[in-house]
């Protein structure tokens, strides 16, 4: 190993792989891609960096919802929709638990972790879709959230565009998790005579 790497913040956090005889390696890798879909071995190289995107987009998801939290101050009298729903909170965490199950599976790939990561990105698919739909129905009822409760119309349009945003990239967020998530709950199957198929 190299000596500079050993005092590396990475290497602390992150430790190196287990290196194998590059004769089993090669052997492993060609049996396991040989048994893949193009679009498979497309994803394959990439689930340790579509799964930080998920985890990545689950945590700015719960801080949006943590910016709704302040929301209720005079003069409006309720929450906005989306946070009552409570979708930023239970939406994150599906998405940071389905980004980190595909971490994990690009580090070790076993049967049982296989079958986790499968269900958890089922279930955040299933997430961002009920977000999607959520978010939409928010649109709707909030549209004049702000300025229907506010007498002064001074910085009405202001927030009313930064609470607009702020639902148009939550709703960002669960369409790239819905495309992020799907393809890896749908398309990953594991047959016991051919690994991945």
């Amino acid at each position: 190993m190299d000596p500079s790497a050993a005092h590396s913040p990475v290497f602390l956090v992150f430790p190196p792989e287990i290196a194998t005889p590059e004769s089993e390696s090669s052997n492993l890798s060609a049996a396991t891609y040989g048994n893949q879909s193009p679009l498979q071995r497309s994803f394959a190289p990439k689930m340790k960096i579509l799964g930080a995107t998920q985890v990545l987009f689950g945590i700015m998801t719960f801080s949006f919802g943590v910016i709704f939290l302040f929301t209720l101050a005079k003069p409006y009298p309720r929450f906005p929709f989306i946070f009552i729903s409570g979708y930023p909170f239970w939406g994150s965490a599906l998405f940071i638990n389905s980004g980190a199950f595909l971490i994990m599976l690009k580090r070790k790939a076993t049967e049982s972790l296989i079958t986790m990561s499968r269900i958890m990105n089922f279930f955040s698919a299933l997430g961002a879709i009920a977000g999607i739909i959520l978010l939409t129905f928010g649109f709707f009822l909030d549209r004049n959230y702000i300025c229907g409760y506010s007498e002064e119309n001074s910085q009405c349009d202001a927030i009313t565009v930064l609470f607009m945003g702020i639902m148009i990239m939550l709703m960002i967020f669960s369409t790239f998790e819905l495309l992020i998530s799907l393809p890896f709950s749908i398309l990953w199957c594991h047959s016991e005579d051919s690994g991945w198929c």
